[in-house]
């Protein structure tokens, strides 16, 4: 099956337009670009002196048509005075079969001079004490689709160290803020599955038996891509639901956005704090 994104030559040369077209639309590169998945939309619609271009106007960005995702580039600064780009969409594989749909932004983002991918997302609880509505900062991730948005690249390169995928001094400062503002944050591991359905009670068991805490169908592809593109990888998910088993409620997409839409404020002031917190630091800071 054909790709359905720009490959090699065809996606360099569009990685390179669009972060010249990002440049002259937002001028220099903020350091931090946040990848705004279902229930974080609030984040973007908080930021002040906002300027957007829509994915169309990107070279090689892809257009998901899931609900919820509007497909732009946003940038603004947060009410503490951090400048950040938020995008308003992500590519998932179980759109196309392809999990190669983010290589496009996250490379013309590198290439633009961003330095953090934070990948926010919505995910299914496998911990009882982590209900809806909960924050959990991801400490690592499980594979368990076992597909990779590097297969057929070339070069050494492609052997991308995964042993701190989630940085630790990122994920330091999130703990930090959370205990200054008194926030219950979890951290836990964030298991990868392809969807579009939702799991079996017996496959969520099996993940919870690898040691997963969280389940949902997006992010394993994009800090894949953002570790090999050299950028720092943090990762937050939104709880919108108890995993498949976990109770007696049945598993639909409009759930997820009915839980994310209640507790995406909540989600979203926690990200503007922290985005404050991240651009403070010393390793962030531009020259």
């Amino acid at each position: 099956m054909s790709s359905p994104y720009l490959q090699g030559e065809a996606l360099a040369n569009a990685v390179q337009a669009a972060s010249v077209k990002l440049e002259a639309t937002f001028g220099a590169a903020p350091s931090i670009a946040v990848v705004l998945g279902s229930g974080w939309s609030a984040a973007s619609e908080q930021l002040r002196d906002v300027q957007r271009l829509s994915y169309a106007d990107l070279p090689g960005w892809p257009l998901p048509k899931v609900e919820g995702h509007v497909n732009e580039v946003v940038v603004g600064t947060t009410a503490g005075g951090a400048r950040v780009a938020m995008l308003r969409g992500r590519a998932h594989t179980y759109e196309s079969g392809d999990c190669t749909g983010m290589a496009a932004p996250i490379r013309s983002l590198k290439a633009w001079g961003v330095q953090v991918l934070l990948s926010t997302n919505a995910s299914g609880s496998l911990r009882q004490q982590q209900g809806p509505g909960s924050l959990m900062l991801i400490s690592d991730h499980i594979n368990a689709v076992q597909r990779s948005p590097l297969v057929g690249l070339s070069g050494s390169d492609r052997f991308v160290d995964m042993s701190c995928a989630y940085d630790l001094e990122l994920r330091q400062a999130a703990r930090a803020l959370a205990q200054q503002i008194d926030t219950r944050l979890h951290e836990g591991v964030y298991c990868w599955a392809l969807g579009p359905q939702f799991e079996t009670p017996a496959e969520i068991r099996m993940f919870a038996a690898f040691g997963a805490d969280a389940v949902g169908m997006s992010t394993v592809p994009d800090t894949i891509l953002a570790r090999h593109a050299g950028l720092r990888v943090m990762g937050l998910a939104l709880i919108t639901n108890m995993a498949a088993g976990l109770s007696a409620e049945a598993l639909t997409h409009e759930l997820t956005l009915r839980e994310a839409k209640e507790s995406g404020e909540r989600a979203a002031g926690f990200l503007s704090a922290l985005l404050d917190r991240l651009c403070a630091l010393d390793s962030l800071k531009k020259a």
